[in-house]
């Protein structure tokens, strides 16, 4: 009992003596975390408050190994493994050091989180097996995918948390007094000493911490104290496979675990990056709520306190009644999230609902745009591009298109498809017009077109983008099929004679000289009158 509380109290005082060092480093070097629009302090804080924790809590179990007791001698015999979880744990530190100094991508700091956690599974700190009662489940390979799954979730959990003074520093707090305990009922020293000293350097980080804190834990902080969770409950579990042994950790760290996966569900919803930054955690709602900064901290500081309660009592119970009580505890955080507002069930199953028909509406989008590629490439003939064109359009709820093709000021023949009213016209339509690209003589092809806006505007968007890539890549094509090949009004695809086809061509010339002659007729006609300064046209008065 001296050596644990040797390491509690010296964990504690260490911290208390090397904060303030820590502060005023970090204000000479400019690592402070600035106010912004999704943080709640209003006055620049150092950062760097995970250097003071890990160097006490390296410390003192390094200082264990020193001893000539029983514990010491249990820590010699998992030299490996324990040389491993310290290791991985300094280049956790060391990460988040470099991202405090000069904020890492969320990419490049989940590979690191992935590659510590794989380095703690390859020196054997894996979940091999998970027992209920009688029942022990064997992973087999399965263990390592589970196991670093584990270790990145639970890191990022409290990384995540780390929104508000005081609050992930106080839950981390209550976790590691957590799993002390279940180390002194399972007689595990390594885990006890190794909680301990977390602890109590939680415990000294806390005076400094807490609203209106001097200082805040970091990315070095809260990666390098979830870190050490994660790892340190799997080598609880190497000793003792029950279901309690792994519901303790999550049970107490419930509040940021469920506040994580509402969070990366919430973007998936919202079709964002998982690594997007949020406002709707769990401490941003409780302010909105009208809750103070220490209430909120407050809250989430009782949450888990009682589920702390009831997970030390679910050491004294059976697997099953164990199971229980983690249901109980789970649909009461499921609750509670929603009674905030950080997770609207009904919302999140439309929106679920939402994101699987906008999947089903761009595949089908997908397969038109790519069917109507495969007919338009090839030497094939100006009707059979302008039908594939015309199918592709119709299958993306295209109302109307317009082609004409030729020179931009006299154009030489155009042709026109319109959709059959089959379900009616719609309320709200977009029009558009396309440009083509020219070949060397000059000729051009624009197609104008109006689409129905059956949804969101981002769909329609969305197809007027594909049919934008099929003009783009065969309009050329188009306009260099000659007015020989097609040319009408509302030709749809239907051949025309030749002698069809040279009356409607001398018409478009004559069409072409008449539009010629009204401009230049138009232009005679203005004249600017010095009485009234209007400017008079041929068709009507412009101010």
């Amino acid at each position: 009992m001296k050596t644990y509380l040797f390491v509690y109290l010296g964990a504690a005082l260490l911290v208390i003596l090397a904060t303030p060092c820590i502060v005023r480093l970090a204000r000479a070097l400019g690592l402070i975390d600035a106010p912004g629009t999704r943080k709640v302090h209003s006055k620049a804080v150092p950062r760097l408050g995970g250097i003071p924790i890990a160097i006490a809590t390296l410390a003192l179990v390094i200082a264990v190994l020193a001893l000539d007791n029983r514990i010491a001698q249990s820590f010699r015999g998992v030299q490996p493994e324990l040389a491993a979880l310290l290791g991985a744990s300094i280049f956790i530190l060391l990460a988040g050091i470099v991202d405090d100094i000069w904020n890492l991508r969320a990419r490049v700091k989940l590979l690191i989180q992935l590659a510590a956690a794989t380095s703690v599974c390859a020196f054997g700190i894996r979940i091999d097996s998970i027992g209920m009662g009688q029942y022990v489940w064997t992973l087999g390979w399965l263990a390592w995918p589970v196991t670093i799954f584990w270790i990145v979730g639970i890191t990022n959990a409290l990384n995540i948390i780390d929104g508000l003074d005081g609050l992930a520093a106080g839950i981390a707090a209550m976790t590691c007094g957590v799993i002390a305990m279940f180390s002194f009922y399972t007689g595990q020293p390594i885990m006890a000493v190794l909680m301990l000293s977390l602890l109590g350097g939680l415990s000294g980080f806390l005076f400094f911490n807490f609203n209106p804190a001097k200082i805040f834990l970091g990315d070095c902080g809260s990666l390098f104290i979830g870190f050490i969770l994660a790892s340190s409950s799997i080598m609880c579990t190497m000793k003792s496979a029950t279901l309690v042994t792994m519901s303790l950790t999550v049970l107490v760290l419930g509040v940021p675990i469920f506040d994580m996966f509402f969070s990366i569900l919430r973007r998936l919803l919202e079709r964002r990056s998982i690594f997007a930054p949020d406002g709707n955690h769990i401490h941003h709602r409780l302010l909105r709520m009208g809750l103070t900064h220490r209430g909120a901290v407050f809250s989430m500081y009782l949450v888990t306190f009682s589920i702390a309660c009831l997970s030390v009592l679910m050491m004294a119970l059976r697997d099953r009644e164990a199971a229980i009580v983690l249901l109980i505890v789970l649909a009461g955080l499921l609750v509670l999230f929603h009674v905030v507002g950080a997770i609207r069930l009904r919302e999140s199953w439309h929106r679920l609902m939402e994101g699987l028909t906008l999947a089903r509406q761009i595949r089908q989008e997908r397969r038109c745009f790519e069917g109507a590629q495969l007919q338009m490439r090839g030497p094939q003939s100006f009707q059979q591009r302008w039908k594939a064109l015309c199918d592709a359009a119709d299958s993306m709820d295209f109302l109307w298109l317009r082609l004409s093709v030729g020179r931009p000021s006299e154009p030489n023949y155009t042709a026109s498809w319109r959709r059959a009213n089959r379900r009616g016209l719609p309320r709200r339509t977009v029009r558009l017009s396309l440009p083509g690209r020219s070949d060397k003589a000059g000729h051009c092809s624009r197609i104008d077109a109006v689409v129905a806006v059956n949804g969101s505007l981002e769909a329609v968007g969305r197809r007027i983008t594909l049919l934008s890539r099929l003009i783009d890549e065969y309009s050329l094509e188009l306009a260099c099929a000659g007015p020989s090949s097609a040319i009408g009004r509302r030709t749809s695809g239907r051949k025309l004679s030749n002698k069809r086809i040279a009356s409607l061509a001398k018409a478009a010339r004559t069409r072409t000289q008449e539009r010629k002659v009204h401009r230049q007729s138009s232009q005679q006609e203005t004249y600017e009158s010095p009485q009234t300064s209007q400017v008079v046209h041929a068709g009507g008065v412009e101010a």
